[in-house]
């Protein structure tokens, strides 16, 4: 880095000396090609100095000296003409206002000409020079590409690969949606047809690689183009997106590769930051199972809107290590406690709320891994249903501002163990935000994240990198999707609207096949799917249903101020018998007996006995 700010300077001086050099040159020019007399006056040479240093100046302030010569474009010349064009203008003023006879008209006319000329040929011919070699280069040993998108973005590209030394990509053709551009040349390549046409394109000039170069499109119609893209078999890249694009950041090192979040069809979740911070910034807020998937990205984004204190607590210490040394990495000043300890442990839930006193509870501690809870139903019912009660009632008693509950959509008619105990939280949560006078309860039910801990991406990935097979249960199981920092962030925005046990859901758009999310993901590892890695269908496993449902027959929506939060109708609850029954079935889950499953299906019709 230090190398790179020396490297930069150096360059910023030698061109600022160069300037001064020609603009002397310029000076001595316009003078003896305007003037007859002999002789080079003393006034004149003021006047030379006195436009050098102004000339330096204002090139400094327009940028012109710490641009980078490969990036010279269309506004660099726009700065030098105003540059020039400012100082010109006081000269004629200093012209018209002066009696001297030593510098006329022409004479500026000619310098400030040559000024423009020849700061234009400084910062120009490094481009040229890059430009006429590619052209010698003939394309030699380069890989054929085909930009989709000929706007700006898609210039920016083929002018960097045209005039970059160390990129070896040629750009053959565009192809666009704009009929009107269609013969048009954007930077010397031409626009050879229209996007539906890509399979044809490739074939036809013997592409190698495809560069999607149009950040403003919806997410819907990049899943499109990449359908098109992978019917070729061909390597794709893509543009992140309209803030590269905005801040000028395009460069073939930007360009990435498709990834799976790219084809859910539909664009990223967009939060209100104000409210987010309304209630957060200056509170102690405390994330339980901070350092899960869901957890540790609370705890991220939770660090960016300055909470007095952020406290993490979780049960497995290398988990909450992690987060803690990423945190006090990116956030220096953020004021962290993390503590070890199991929700279950009633004495030390009581003792965190009555030392530290936090202010806003994000309960993300559960057992979430549906066919291990199967196999572990005690500890589903101990951690998840008596873990949240010792939590929610330790942050009723000291009057939490509020609290919420991470519920998922399992927790809808629940068929297994964990989706059981999820709706049981649900309704603990619902009926003491009901009767808390201190407190806003909610709990917040959303889908499966993608790239959480295991999710099926980070396992088909594993499988994929073992060369395969890659297993999914059923060819036609349907899930609702959502990347971690989109559901993060609506949860963050759902606790400014938290009051009396509400449930939250959030709009996770239209279900995805897991079996397409595997294909599409052996795509863009560069495999052919069934040929390079098979996909095994394995059957449902217990307790697992072909489709996730986001509200029960009971249930209705009602929009929030976000229109991706929607508030479900809640069901009426016998709040005796749910206590009678949570105390019964407290007994029994620690009594490690099958009988509590019994006591389960009470609460949660839904759920199915296994009977293994």
């Amino acid at each position: 880095m230090k190398n790179r700010k020396l490297k930069k300077f150096w360059q910023s001086v030698g061109l600022l000396l160069l300037d001064v050099v020609l603009f002397i040159a310029a000076a001595l020019f316009s003078f003896l090609s305007t003037n007859e007399q002999g002789g080079i006056p003393t006034d004149f040479l003021i006047w030379s100095f006195a436009n050098v240093i102004a000339l330096t100046t204002t090139f400094g302030f327009l940028g012109l000296y710490t641009m980078m010569l490969s990036h010279a474009s269309l506004m660099t010349g726009f700065k030098i003409i105003f540059g020039a064009g400012l100082v010109g203008a006081l000269n004629l003023v200093f012209v018209i206002l002066s009696k001297a006879s030593v510098v006329g008209y022409w004479t500026v006319f000619v310098f400030f000409t040559c000024v423009v000329f020849f700061s234009a040929c400084v910062r120009f011919s490094y481009r040229l020079v890059l430009f006429i070699r590619h052209r010698l280069n003939g394309g030699r040993n380069e890989i054929r590409s085909l930009i989709v998108g000929g706007g700006d973005a898609g210039a920016m590209i083929i002018r960097e690969m045209q005039q970059s030394e160390r990129i070896f990509h040629k750009p053959v053709c565009i192809v666009d949606d704009d009929p009107y551009k269609l013969g048009l040349r954007v930077g010397g390549v031409k626009v050879v047809g229209a996007i539906e046409d890509i399979p044809d394109v490739v074939k036809e000039y013997r592409i190698q690689e495809i560069f999607v170069c149009m950040p403003s499109v919806s997410k819907a119609r990049v899943s499109g183009i990449f359908e098109l893209c992978r019917a070729t078999g061909i390597a794709v890249k893509i543009l992140p997106g309209m803030y590269q694009f905005t801040t000028g950041q395009i460069s073939i090192e930007k360009m990435r590769e498709v990834e799976i979040t790219d084809l859910l069809g539909r664009e990223q979740v967009r939060v209100n930051l104000d409210e987010i911070m309304g209630y957060i910034e200056g509170k102690k807020v405390l994330v339980t199972g901070g350092g899960g998937s869901i957890g540790s990205e609370l705890c991220r984004q939770i660090a960016t809107h300055n909470p007095e204190q952020l406290i993490i607590f979780d049960v497995y210490e290398n988990n909450a290590y992690e987060i803690e040394q990423e945190l006090k990495r990116k956030h220096p000043d953020l004021n962290l406690l993390t503590l070890i300890g199991s929700i279950r442990d009633k004495g030390k839930i009581e003792d965190l709320f009555k030392t530290y006193h936090p202010e806003i509870v994000f309960h993300a501690a559960a057992h979430k891994h549906v066919p291990l809870m199967e196999t572990s139903p005690n500890e589903a019912v101990k951690n998840n249903v008596y873990g949240t009660l010792n939590v929610a009632r330790a942050a009723d008693k000291y009057g939490v501002q509020t609290f919420v509950q991470i519920s998922t959509d399992k927790a809808v008619n629940p068929t297994n163990i964990m989706g059981a105990t999820k709706r049981i939280c649900e309704m603990i949560i619902q009926t003491i935000g009901r009767r808390s006078k201190n407190t806003n309860f909610v709990a917040v039910r959303f889908g499966n994240v993608l790239g959480s801990n295991g999710s099926v991406i980070p396992l088909f990935k594993k499988q994929i990198a073992e060369g395969g097979p890659v297993t999914v249960t059923s060819k036609d199981i349907i899930r609702y999707f959502m990347t971690i920092p989109e559901a993060v962030s609506l949860v963050l925005q759902a606790g400014a609207y938290a009051k009396n046990g509400q449930i939250f859901v959030l709009d996770m758009g239209e279900p995805v096949r897991i079996y397409d999310l595997a294909y599409n993901l052996i795509k863009l590892s560069g495999f052919e799917p069934e040929v390079d890695i098979k996909i095994e269908c394995t059957g449902l496993r217990p307790g697992e249903k072909l489709y996730e449902e986001r509200l029960m027959a009971e249930e209705g929506l009602q929009k929030t101020a976000n229109g991706l939060i929607s508030v479900a109708k809640p069901i009426e609850l016998d709040e005796d018998r749910l206590w009678t029954t949570l105390d019964r079935l407290y007994d029994e889950a620690y009594s490690e007996t099958d009988g509590m499953k019994e006591l389960v299906k009470e609460l949660v019709p839904t759920y199915k006995i296994d009977k293994r």
